[in-house]
């Protein structure tokens, strides 16, 4: 097949063109787009000796079917079909031809990328990290500040805008808050929807000491959020990444941590211990099982790793 850079546009694809440039008034960027996946087109029928006017689905499933096999992405294809649609499109619209072959033609589904999880031990290390003192000295702030972070984050499975949405102290206007009396955080989750999840006993205890060390912050007296940054205002999601991205590094963690890496965390090493699927939704705030279940694959990989370190006939060779 000859490259279709290397093509000049039919006479039909370059009207075509002119019509989405002058009528549609699209951006350059995607005319440029359009003339692209439609040359392709141009060099597929070519190649196969259809005529444009000509093409019916089945040379269309054919064409993408080989694209993908090719390396084509899902949604690389899915842009190539976008433009090959509005082309027969405008064909049927002209009156040029009499069904569009393109229309029921889909590109196929990208696979859902897994979300990335810490391994329990390196978990449990960036948790425990405490940052080394100097003669005796306590914590600094920050320190406790962001050990409660990461104990929201990993502990009860917060999302980021969860976490900064908290508030010290229940109130009308609080979005959210910490009841260290019942063992609870109550947060505003996607959709405005309230949940509540339980604290772990080391939550507590780090939130006990950062309400302690907060109290005595003079730039906090007049801000509501329970999460305060150097100005006493309220942290911001991005200074959250910031600060867990650091502690991650000093804790000698090899891995770039973010907030959301320690929210799946939580979800899978609760999946692995309990394998209460309905449970973890919960305490997620999932709206949908399915959204959930993508930690039964993380579940699975992690079972596929230790069948193939440990089981004798995993390393069994064929004969």
């Amino acid at each position: 097949m000859q490259p279709a850079g290397a093509l000049n546009p039919d006479p039909l694809l370059q009207r075509y063109l002119d019509f989405v440039r002058h009528e549609k008034r699209l951006a350059a960027r995607s005319v440029s787009l359009y003339r692209e996946n439609l040359l392709l087109l141009q060099a597929l029928s070519t190649e196969s000796a259809i005529p444009l006017l000509q093409v019916q689905t089945a040379h269309v499933r054919r064409w993408i079917a080989a694209l993908h096999a090719r390396g084509r992405s899902a949604r690389g294809l899915a842009l190539v079909l976008s433009s090959w649609r509005g082309f027969y499109r405008w064909l049927v619209n002209s009156r040029q031809i009499s069904h569009n072959p393109v229309q029921d033609v889909h590109a196929p589904k990208a696979g859902r990328p897994l979300p990335k999880a810490l391994p329990v031990d390196a978990a449990m290390q960036l948790a425990d990290y405490q940052a080394p003192s100097t003669d005796g000295e306590q914590p600094d702030w920050q320190q406790l500040r962001d050990a409660l972070i990461v104990e929201l984050l990993y502990g009860c499975g917060l999302r980021v805008a969860e976490l900064v949405g908290l508030d010290a102290a229940a109130g009308s206007q609080a979005r959210g808050w910490l009841d260290l009396q019942e063992g609870q955080a109550h947060v505003l989750g996607k959709g405005s929807k309230r949940r509540s999840v339980p604290l772990g006993r080391q939550a507590q205890l780090a939130a006990q000491a950062w309400l302690q060390q907060r109290a005595q912050l003079p730039a906090a007296q007049h801000e509501p959020a329970l999460l305060i940054g150097r100005t006493g205002k309220r942290l911001s999601a991005a200074s959250v990444w910031q600060r867990l991205r650091t502690r991650a590094q000093q804790a000698g963690l090899e891995t770039p941590v973010h907030p959301h890496m320690l929210r799946h965390s939580y979800a899978s090493h609760l999946l692995q211990s309990s394998g209460d699927l309905r449970a973890v939704q919960e305490l997620l705030g999932h709206a949908n099982i399915s959204t959930t279940q993508v930690y039964t694959r993380l579940d699975f990989q992690h079972l596929a790793r230790i069948y193939d370190a440990a089981h004798p006939r995993a390393h069994k060779k064929p004969d």
